[in-house]
């Protein structure tokens, strides 16, 4: 997801960073901008229309390039995803079962719901069920324009049978996260901030905070994307060998 205002500074730098690391990268706008590219999407701007924006987007996903990949990721442009890492969480799962994962808020679904800012991913039926179950019956899916575009996605999931997954590790730590690292290794919000009573899991403070196998972080500014990518694929201490997480 991007907006015409961020197209030469947040998308650039997706593009130039984890964006590589895709299958397939694909940028959802409003305007066309063909030095990215951009897919323009006929919604209005804004993040009040981020529902309407996020239909159409998977409706041209769907549309266009379904049989291209087994998984879809949404995600914003101010975003940064490990990619090695997403795979290595889907690895375990068949795209032919309905299914989504991301960070997992607890309050207004049932089974829960994905935090937009951390990004989900679905699968490929998920997205089959979403534009041919979802978005032709307006009793599944929101027909309105706007709206919290998260919620309204959990919610459709949940009527169209799709299953709110646990993204965690085997030590129960976080993958998807709608903050930046500094945020989470070291929580700058006291604990009656809506974050920690929306958490489907308890969450943990410090290094346990965050899975090893992380995938995505959310508030990155241009700056902290080259940071990011530095230190994840570039930085290496001599000696030090990593063991996989079984």
């Amino acid at each position: 997801m991007t907006q015409p205002k961020t197209h030469h500074t947040r998308a650039q730098l997706v593009k130039a960073t984890w964006g590589r690391r895709c299958n397939k990268l694909l940028f959802m706008s409003t305007v066309y901008d063909k030095s990215i590219p951009t897919v323009k999407l006929l919604v209005n701007e804004g993040r009040d229309y981020l529902w309407a924006k996020t239909k159409e987007g998977f409706r041209y996903v769907y549309e266009q390039h379904r049989s291209e990949a087994d998984w879809f990721l949404k995600a914003d442009d101010d975003s940064y995803v490990v990619v090695e890492n997403l795979r290595y969480l889907l690895h375990n799962y068949s795209s032919r079962d309905p299914l989504y994962f991301g960070c997992r808020f607890k309050p207004y679904v049932k089974q829960g719901y994905m935090a937009g800012g951390a990004g989900y991913v679905l699968s490929r039926e998920a997205l089959n069920l979403f534009v041919n179950k979802g978005l032709s019956s307006t009793d599944k899916c929101a027909a309105v324009d706007f709206g919290p575009e998260d919620v309204l996605m959990g919610k459709c999931m949940e009527l169209i049978g799709v299953k709110a997954m646990d993204s965690r590790d085997t030590f129960g730590r976080g993958r998807f996260f709608p903050f930046r690292p500094v945020a989470h290794l070291f929580p700058l919000y006291e604990k009656d901030f809506w974050y920690w009573s929306y958490l489907y899991y308890q969450a943990r403070e410090g290094l346990d905070c965050c899975s090893d196998f992380a995938i995505s972080f959310h508030y990155i500014n241009c700056k902290q994307m080259y940071v990011l990518d530095y230190l994840i694929y570039h930085l290496h201490p001599f000696g030090i060998n990593y063991k996989d997480e079984l």
